[in-house]
């Protein structure tokens, strides 16, 4: 322990902060994976890619190929305007689309009253669609039961 206290001295942390800061990385070394289902089509590549960039954002993923995307789509809300390629159930919330995992962790973490966010469409630079260092511009939009959306973050193109 006398090792630890010089230590944190030494760094310029006070043993309440050096606490803290172990606390910290305890807890993110022991935080559960958020299981989530992702519906896609067999054909859809760039759906692998963004199960893969959750993967890698502490999510455990049940991959489910479809055919009918549009009957997992009408089963969980999600109208044309909303509409992307795959889709996704987290917590009771739909993901649908490229959405950036922290923008699922955000999400999770406020439990706003709301079916789920979408990136609709398919922007290129979303998380699965990168090409290059390009990006357009695109948002991640909040919707609920009746087609009411609004925007939850905007991203900027690059």
């Amino acid at each position: 322990m006398l090792k630890v206290l010089i230590i944190a001295s030494l760094c310029g942390l006070s043993l309440n902060s050096y606490a803290k800061t172990a606390v910290e990385n305890g807890a993110k070394k022991m935080e559960s994976p958020i299981e989530m289902t992702v519906y896609r089509s067999p054909s859809c590549s760039c759906c692998g890619k963004w199960i893969e960039h959750v993967k890698k954002n502490n999510f455990k993923v049940n991959d489910v190929l479809t055919q009918d995307m549009q009957a997992i789509k009408n089963k969980h809300g999600v109208s044309q305007k909303m509409a992307s390629c795959h889709t996704a159930i987290v917590n009771g919330y739909v993901v649908e689309g490229h959405v950036p995992a922290n923008d699922i962790k955000a999400l999770l973490n406020m439990k706003p009253k709301i079916v789920g966010v979408s990136v609709p469409g398919m922007p290129v630079g979303t998380p699965g669609m990168e090409m290059n260092n390009k990006a357009d511009a695109y948002d991640v939009v909040g919707f609920t039961k009746d087609n009411q959306s609004q925007i939850f973050k905007h991203y900027e193109a690059k």
